[in-house]
């Protein structure tokens, strides 16, 4: 599993990836597409994408792609908590500066990301897994974050 994850965490892409979940980002022939859109941001929504490898050490197809989909969702949380860390709030400061100064609002942060919809879900011709993810601004707002537009 340590490998699994690790293999998540050093994926292709930090955050940004977050194209509307309505276009595929694995091809027919099951590899990762070249090119995505870079739309991490809408109206209402915040997306982000999480790319986790299998693990080529089980036999199991099925843990395969259960144990890659887990780390895609794991590296798509980290990479959506790394783009939020970013975002200015009123008063000029930053969602991190903020996280520094109160540990309610870190632990409040870190539920929200945690309850991230998966919207898409594909898998890779060797049973990896790239997800993505959406959370509402909506809820970044009602956990205290007065986000910048």
């Amino acid at each position: 599993m340590k490998k699994t994850l690790a293999l998540a965490v050093l994926s292709l892409f930090a955050w940004g990836c977050g194209s509307s979940p309505d276009k595929g980002t694995v091809s027919k022939t099951g590899e990762i597409e070249r090119e995505w859109v870079e739309e991490g941001v809408t109206k209402n929504y915040v997306f982000a994408r999480g790319i986790g490898a299998a693990d080529q050490t089980l036999e199991n197809k099925t843990q395969r792609m259960a144990t890659s989909r887990n780390a895609s969702i794991v590296n798509g949380q980290y990479n959506m908590l790394s783009f939020i860390k970013g975002v200015n709030l009123e008063g000029g400061v930053t969602v991190e500066k903020a996280i520094e100064t109160d540990s309610v609002l870190a632990t409040k942060i870190d539920a929200v990301i945690k309850g991230a919809q998966v919207v898409r879900s594909e898998w890779t011709s060797d049973d990896g897994c790239v997800i993505v993810l959406r959370l509402p601004k909506k809820a970044l707002k009602d956990a205290g974050l007065k986000i910048l537009e």
